[in-house]
């Protein structure tokens, strides 16, 4: 895939870059072998300045990183400025936490000293996806840095001016020349820098496919590795809910960033009592969003990030309503430039159609009654189980149920009740 920089909004391509060199690649990781010996030297305090220092960089020129977030992969400008707040806030965060996460720790046993330290491992490459193009790479950079260790970035093909720009944000910050780099590399030149010696530990966001494929490379080689992959969250809403209430955090939740959330609703489970109008209304409020160009304030619907994002979305759509699934809105690309679809529901989505095995990561709602007045707790989570797993899940319960059974019974990460689930760029 071309390493290049296309504007969502137009379909305009804007700069296109030559992937490194193998001498490039192997003089990268020499700079980083060499910037690791000495930044592991340095204290907590050093780093915490130049963490610090990160923080306030990326507040000063907020608007101008947001820009290139926008016009690389197409997320709405104010969720643009957003994500590079929350950069800045989790850079601060380590500075000031991280020192104390990484005391020594005496513990007791029968020996005349035992203790817990933690060291740190030295080069990590960083896979990372382009829907949240900064904030997936700093939340990984700024414990890395903080810790000691030096970080590889291996972005995504789409987002290579955010990549850069990451990189020259930690050197203008002070840290030494080699502790971050960009490599502009395509995605089979992977396996063998995981499997370089020098390099540690690897961690990646992204598909299930590339997660196998990293884990399996860093398996062989003995390696730690950090995976985060696609999740199809549930939305569920019962008959106690407030509706209106629900029906916007839902809306809201299923449209952050056109959809492209790992943690973002995606699967409707709504009572029986409830469904007929919680759905109706849904699907007036998506009708009623405004798509539009992503910069302007008033957009509420941005494009998705690359033609292939819209294809796919296109194509699960089409095949789970051939399946027999019905289509209450949208389900088409939007018309004019860009790669916009329509925001989109389904409902009565059989077993065998895409949308219900699969993450649909673009504006599709895949909604699902739940007969609650006629079967068991643990029968209601049918469409939660045996489809895509789930990172969080937002619950509206019936005071019917207790917390108790609803943590038992729906298991994710991260579960939220009665609010919308913390988005990345949101939180």
């Amino acid at each position: 895939m071309a390493i290049a920089s296309i504007n969502p909004a137009t379909g305009e391509l804007s700069k296109r870059f030559e992937a490194h060199t193998d001498t490039e690649i192997e003089s990268a990781l020499d700079r980083a072998a060499s910037a690791f010996e000495k930044h592991r030297r340095t204290s907590f305090a050093s780093r915490a300045a130049k963490l610090q220092r990160t923080a306030e960089i990326l507040e000063k020129d907020r608007e101008e990183f947001a820009r290139i977030i926008t016009s690389e992969m197409g997320k709405l400008f104010r969720g643009s400025i957003e994500e590079i707040e929350k950069c800045a806030r989790g850079c601060r965060y380590y500075a000031e936490h991280g020192e104390k996460f990484l005391t020594e720790q005496s513990v007791s046993s029968d020996a005349a000293r035992s203790l817990i330290r933690f060291q740190p491992l030295g080069i990590i490459l960083a896979i990372m996806p382009w829907n949240f193009p900064f904030w997936q790479v700093f939340r990984f950079a700024a414990p890395a840095l903080m810790a000691g260790n030096v970080g590889l970035l291996k972005h995504a093909s789409n987002v290579p001016q955010c990549a850069l720009a990451i990189e020259n944000i930690f050197r203008d910050a002070g840290f030494e020349d080699g502790v971050f780099q960009t490599l502009l590399i395509e995605n089979e030149a992977v396996e063998k820098i995981i499997r370089d010696p020098r390099v540690k530990a690897v961690t990646l966001t992204g598909s299930d496919r590339a997660g196998s494929a990293v884990a399996s490379t860093a398996g062989r080689e003995l390696k730690k590795s950090v995976l985060e992959l696609g999740g199809s969250d549930p939305f569920i809403v019962m008959p106690s809910a407030k509706l209106e209430e629900a029906l916007s955090t839902g809306v809201k939740s299923r449209m952050v960033n056109s959809g492209q959330s790992c943690i973002a609703a995606k699967r409707f489970i709504i009572a029986d009592a409830i469904y007929d109008k919680y759905v109706a209304q849904f699907v007036e409020k998506m009708k009623s969003l405004k798509s539009g160009d992503p910069m302007a304030e008033t957009t509420e619907v941005a494009p998705l990030s690359s033609e292939n994002i819209l294809r796919g979305v296109d194509q699960q759509v089409r095949k789970s309503v051939a399946a027999g699934a019905k289509m209450l809105c949208g389900g088409k690309r939007a018309a004019g430039t860009g790669y916009f679809y329509e925001p989109t529901v389904l409902t009565e989505i059989p077993k065998n159609a895409p949308a219900y095995r699969e993450e649909v990561f673009g504006p599709v709602a895949l909604f699902f009654a739940c007969e609650i007045a006629r079967k068991p707790l643990p029968l209601l989570m049918t469409p939660v189980s045996d489809s895509a797993p789930a990172f969080g899940r937002t619950t509206w319960p019936s005071r019917n149920f207790s917390r108790v059974n609803w943590r038992a019974e729906w298991y994710s990460s991260m579960p939220w009740s009665h609010q919308i689930r913390a988005c990345h760029s949101a939180a």
